[in-house]
């Protein structure tokens, strides 16, 4: 028995397929445990990309790339750059996907979205709008 096959039929089992190519190719965001944040102890982020609160690439100096910002499992953090040295505390709302650091002797806080903690990368958001893309060294 032959079977008809309609122009309806192709367009279903495109829509199909285009839907299996896109599920499977787009890789959202996740935020991992608390623990990619530090490793065992501590780790060590460089960063690698920056964009502008309008999305515009900001140009990375070497003095950037040589930016050290390092995590401590007791809730500690520090940067070190050629400019300046900063250390103090941070707390990591993983449920909340949120990320504040507040420097010692300070009152002010930086709070930052996580949209993305894996092993190797984290990608902060500001409240600008602005978001720094980091990997683990």
């Amino acid at each position: 028995m032959k079977r008809s096959t309609t122009p309806l039929h192709y367009l279903a089992s495109l829509l199909m397929l285009v839907a299996l190519f896109v599920s499977s190719c787009s890789q959202p965001d996740k935020v991992g445990e608390t623990n990619m944040l530090f490793g065992t102890d501590s780790k060590v982020w460089k960063t690698d990309k920056e964009t502008t609160a309008t999305g515009d690439k900001v140009a990375q100096t070497s003095a950037d790339k040589d930016t050290e910002l390092r995590f401590f499992a007791n809730g500690t953090f520090n940067m070190t750059s050629a400019a300046q040295t900063m250390q103090g505390k941070y707390t990591f709302d993983q449920a909340g996907k949120k990320i504040t650091m507040t420097p010692d002797g300070g009152t002010t806080s930086m709070a930052f979205d996580v949209t993305n903690l894996t092993e190797k990368k984290m990608t902060l958001k500001g409240t600008d709008g602005s978001t720094m893309m980091l990997e683990a060294d």
